[in-house]
Parts: structure tokens; C-alpha cells; sequence
């Protein structure tokens, strides 16, 4: 059985212009552990491939668990431009959870 983020951590997403702006908040310090080491960068930005440009930021904040990934040219252009249902990117922070982990 595979490991999800999901079943590690919660999210949270928002958008600054074509940027958009995914946390990803551990459970507990196990799960923090094991997203530090496996929730790359590269990952983050082989999930979001197929709606962002790139390049995709790793930010670590130990104190809060929590890993934030800023990923650029992610929006189509941004709210004042884009066409998409949710030009903030507010449901974006869902992709990061089906993230798949290794055992």
C-alpha cells in the first residue's frame, strides 16, 4: 500500500500574480521527517507539470512542520488574466496531496 501525502500532511494554497503558493503542514514529527526527505522540489514540479511552467521553490519551516513550495508561471497569466475556473489556485494545494511517497 503506497503513502500519500494526504495521509502524511494538510495543504493550503494561494496566488501572487502567475505564482502560486502551496504548503504543505505535517501531522506529526514522523511525518514531517519523511516529507523533508521525500517532498522534493523536482516532485512538486512533476505534479503541477501539466499546469505550471515552473520553477518551483522549496521553503523549509521546521517550527511549523511545514515545507511551502512557491511554484511560478502556475496561474495562466494570474486572476486578471487567466480563464481558468480558479485563476487564485486556491484548489491547487489538492495535486500536492496525491503525491505519492515511497514505503
Amino acid at each position: 500500500m503506497s503513502t500519500l501525502v494526504h495521509d502524511l500532511a494538510h495543504s493550503r494554497s494561494g496566488d501572487k500574480g502567475n505564482t502560486s503558493n502551496v504548503a504543505v503542514i505535517a501531522y506529526d514529527d514522523a511525518a514531517w521527517e519523511r516529507l523533508q526527505r521525500q517532498l522534493t522540489a523536482e516532485r512538486v514540479m512533476a505534479a503541477y507539470a501539466h499546469l505550471a511552467k515552473g520553477p518551483v521553490t522549496r521553503y523549509e519551516i521546521p517550527k511549523l512542520r511545514a515545507l511551502n513550495f512557491v511554484i511560478e508561471n502556475a496561474l495562466a497569466g494570474g486572476v486578471t488574466r487567466s480563464l481558468r475556473l480558479d485563476p487564485h489556485g486556491k484548489s491547487l494545494s489538492t495535486i500536492v496531496l496525491g503525491i505519492e511517497l515511497e514505503d
